[in-house]
């Protein structure tokens, strides 16, 4: 645990490295790989937030770890939103973020990083997103 002198930040940063965890995890990377998590991370979750509609992007946004929810809203136009796209054009969106390649190609990488996210939002939340999103999309939701 990192500990910043404050117990607040404390909490938010320790939840912060377990999701990165759980992203390592999955795939099997080691720690020294925390940039290629958080760069799987940062990727799926920009692509779901620019699809999404303002009020979804919101509801979803205000159940992710505090920390995560700034990544997931850093850079975020809200007046473009929602962007309109469907099953490939979403993958592209994550690979413009995550440079690496992985095994299993970026399909495989959306639906291991959004299974871990699933554990961090209600069960309700994640049926509405699912009802939210196109059905080429809500497929690759687990």
């Amino acid at each position: 645990m990192v500990e910043t002198g404050f117990s607040s930040f404390d909490t938010m940063v320790d939840k912060a490295n377990r999701l990165l965890k759980e992203i390592e995890q999955v795939f099997g990377w080691p720690k020294e790989r925390r940039n290629q998590s958080y760069a799987a991370l940062r990727g799926v979750l920009h692509a779901l937030r620019d699809r999404l509609s303002v009020d979804e992007t919101a509801q979803f946004g205000a159940q992710l770890p505090t920390l995560i929810r700034g990544i997931y809203y850093d850079g975020w136009k809200p007046a473009g939103t929602p962007v309109k796209m469907h099953r490939e054009e979403f993958f592209a969106r994550v690979r413009t973020e995550f440079p690496y390649a992985v095994e299993g190609g970026t399909e495989e990488l959306v639906h291991k990083v959004l299974d871990v996210l699933k554990d961090h939002v209600s069960e309700g939340e994640w049926g509405d997103l699912k009802a939210r999103m196109p059905k080429s999309l809500a497929a690759v939701l687990p």
